[in-house]
């Protein structure tokens, strides 16, 4: 039998599968921000310190650069 924990690492996993999906890369970065933080929280149920580290990041990185300017996330010529 699945447990709570159990059920937030596959909805994180849904999550970030969703992800592809997305037709815009600022929703993309907010879906794949979304499924880190519940990777993250899952890293917390588990008492993982990598995982919780490691999430946070990808999460925070994610989700501040999905408010940046156009051309502040296109690369160099």
């Amino acid at each position: 039998m699945m447990t709570t924990v159990d059920w937030i690492g596959w909805l994180a996993t849904a999550v970030f599968l969703v992800s592809y999906f997305t037709k815009r890369p600022t929703s993309l970065r907010r879906v794949q921000g979304v499924a880190a933080g519940l990777w993250a929280l899952y890293g917390v149920l588990i008492h993982s310190l990598p995982v919780i580290v490691a999430n946070v990041l990808v999460a925070s990185v994610a989700v501040l650069s999905s408010f940046k300017k156009p051309s502040a996330l296109a690369s160099p010529p």
